[in-house]
Formats: C-alpha cells, sequence, structure tokens
C-alpha cells in the first residue's frame, strides 16, 4: 500500500489558535460541515425507527431505494432502477474504497480536487494521476476516472459537452468513470448536471457511477448517509462486495435518509440559507482584495489576492477567520483559498464585517 500523506488539516492548527484568540471568537470557514439543524421530519423518522434490533440491509430498504430514484427523477431528470442503488456510509467511505473495490491499477482525478481520490488510490496500492486532460494520460490503460462537479473547492461546474467527451474517452478504453455529486443541488451561476442524465450518457449507464450525499442537501453529515447508482453491473458487483464486508447502513439511518429524500421543501430552504450568505460574503471578499473565480456553484469561495495560500490564511486568522489553503487541495492551488459558507448567519456577518 502507497504510504499515506499527512492529515492536511493537521497543519491549520496554529492559524486556528490565533483565530481562536480573536475578541469576538472564530468564524471558521474552513471546513464544509454543516452548521444549520437537521430538519425536525428527518429527526422524527431517525427517532421513530430506534427499535431496530436486527441488521440492516447492505442494499437498503426498498423504500429507500425507491425515494432515491424517484429524488434523481424529480430533481435531476436522472432514470435508475431502485434495484441499482446502494446506500453508503457516508459519501466520503465510498470515494475512499472504490479503487480498492474495483481492483483498480490506475487513477486518475482532477488535478484541484478532494484529497481523498488520492487517499482512495493509495489505500488500493494503485497509481494515481491528477489530470484534467484525458489527452495528457499516455497509452497505459486508466481503472478508474473520478469526476466531480460541482467541484470542491473551486466551484466548477462540468458543462454536458465536456462530461459526454469524459464518457466517450472512457468508453473505447473500458475506464469506469464516477462522478462525485454531493453538490449538484447547490447551483447558483450555472446548473450542474448528472453525469447519468441522457445528455451526457445517451440514456447508457454503462461503466458509469454516480455519487450523492445528503451531507450538504439535508444537512445529515452526522447521519453518514450517501448512495450509489449507475451501471447495474458495477451496482451488482458493490453490493456483493459490501455484503462480505460488512458495510451495513443502520436501519435508523436508512428511514431517516427515505424521509429526507422524498422531501424537497427542507432542501430549498436550505439552500436559500446559503444563497444569502453567498450574497453578503462574496462582495465583503471582493472589496477586500480578493478575486473569486469559478464558485458557480457548490459551498466554497475559491478565491486569492495574490500572495502565497498560506499568507492569505495568516493574514485571515489574524481577524479571527480561518479558511482552507488552496494547496490542500493539489498543487495547483498554491495561490488560492477555499472559503466555505458551513457558518451560521451571526458568524457570517461577523466575518463581513471584519473583512472591511
Amino acid at each position: 500500500m502507497n504510504t499515506l500523506p499527512d492529515f492536511p488539516w493537521d497543519r491549520l492548527e496554529p492559524y486556528k489558535e490565533r483565530a481562536l484568540a480573536h475578541p469576538d471568537g472564530i468564524v471558521d470557514l474552513s471546513v464544509g460541515t454543516p452548521v444549520d439543524p437537521v430538519p425536525q421530519i428527518v429527526q422524527d423518522a431517525l427517532t421513530q425507527a430506534a427499535d431496530s434490533p436486527g441488521y440492516p440491509l447492505t442494499h437498503g430498504t426498498k423504500a429507500l431505494r425507491e425515494a432515491a430514484s424517484g429524488w434523481l427523477r424529480r430533481r435531476h431528470g436522472v432514470t435508475v432502477d431502485p434495484n441499482d442503488v446502494l446506500p453508503v456510509i457516508g459519501s466520503k467511505e465510498f470515494v475512499a474504497w472504490l479503487p480498492t473495490y474495483l481492483g483498480a491499477r490506475r487513477v486518475v482525478f482532477p488535478e484541484l480536487a478532494y484529497p481523498t481520490y488520492d487517499v482512495g488510490a493509495r489505500l488500493a496500492g494503485a497509481h494515481g494521476t491528477a489530470s484534467d486532460s484525458t489527452l495528457a494520460l499516455g497509452p497505459e490503460h486508466v481503472d478508474l476516472i473520478w469526476v466531480n462537479s460541482p467541484g470542491n473547492p473551486t466551484g466548477r461546474v462540468l458543462p454536458a459537452e465536456h462530461l459526454r467527451k469524459i464518457v466517450a474517452w472512457a468508453r473505447e478504453r473500458g475506464t469506469v468513470v464516477a462522478s462525485d455529486e454531493c453538490y449538484i443541488e447547490l447551483g447558483w451561476e450555472e446548473p450542474p448536471i448528472s453525469i447519468l442524465h441522457p445528455d451526457v450518457c445517451g440514456g447508457s449507464h454503462e461503466g458509469l457511477l454516480a455519487v450523492h450525499s445528503l451531507s450538504k442537501r439535508s444537512n445529515l453529515a452526522g447521519y453518514r448517509a450517501g448512495f450509489v447508482t449507475g451501471d447495474p453491473v458495477l451496482v451488482k458487483r458493490l453490493l456483493e462486495t459490501r455484503k462480505h464486508a460488512g458495510m451495513l447502513m443502520p436501519q435508523p439511518v436508512q428511514a431517516a435518509m427515505t424521509v429526507a429524500l422524498s422531501d424537497d421543501e427542507h432542501a430549498d430552504r436550505q439552500r436559500e440559507r446559503y444563497a444569502a450568505r453567498r450574497e453578503v460574503l462574496r462582495p465583503a471578499l471582493e472589496k477586500a482584495g480578493w478575486q473569486i473565480d469559478h464558485s458557480t456553484a457548490g459551498l466554497y469561495f475559491w478565491a486569492s489576492n495574490g500572495q502565497s495560500a498560506w499568507d492569505q490564511v495568516g493574514k485571515l486568522s489574524e481577524t479571527g477567520i480561518l479558511v482552507a489553503p488552496g494547496e490542500f487541495y493539489g498543487s495547483a492551488g498554491g495561490r488560492h483559498i477555499r472559503v466555505a459558507l458551513t457558518a451560521t448567519d451571526e458568524r457570517i456577518a461577523a466575518a463581513v464585517r471584519r473583512l472591511q
């Protein structure tokens, strides 16, 4: 197995201590962890399913799989058979272990990317390559290519035409494409599209997987609730592996997830919260000297004032604001910071005051 990198957020600790020393407290915009309440209907579903003494199904309940299929059809124009839905214990564990499930020897992920794509390749003993261009990959076979739209950290949306080219390239070579779509309901200036949408895949899900999470949509990061769907052959293979490995989503979480996927009202309210935070934080950052790049979707601003990422982190920490340096997501992020919208309205307002 390849050596794992140091956990990047440990390097933020000195800056966090500096931000904590601010008289008005820290404004932590470094990690995209939800801070708003879990919807009451979801809490109620969890509580009502609390008496669950037996083992849950690896494949999930029929109601859960139908809810996921219905949500994809209703909100994203994607049609999947409920049998081709597989719950996962938060999308991060699935991202980390997919190369191992597939026996991948070479994995490709975006140049600026969620670090777990690289970690997953290392856990599998595979060779990981950061590249945004399939033309640069050479003749060696690629087993798995990750796409992430809307992207973390940049908030970039990949248009249907770009995704079509990746799908065509992969199908010619027998490469699996896994699309991390956990921010798909948070399109702002550009509407994201799923890799499973007919405009991208031509109506066939062969060789394709889409990974979804309820952490952002429904504030369920603490529940570890996600699912994967796509190619029926691949999903069946993943299901069998996860059965053997005992990868079981707890029954109460399955019940809560079913309700969350069946209700759009709470998701729309949460989206409005993030939209309001964007509207006040973006101009404050721009007036303070930061340029916002991409960031047309998702939960982050990809920002730069031209200095090194760590200089920017240090400058903001002196005002009690903590952000993530862009280099956490790849060497191409050396002059950017990632600023999260996952703070309360009161803390976002505090950040705006300090930036002024």
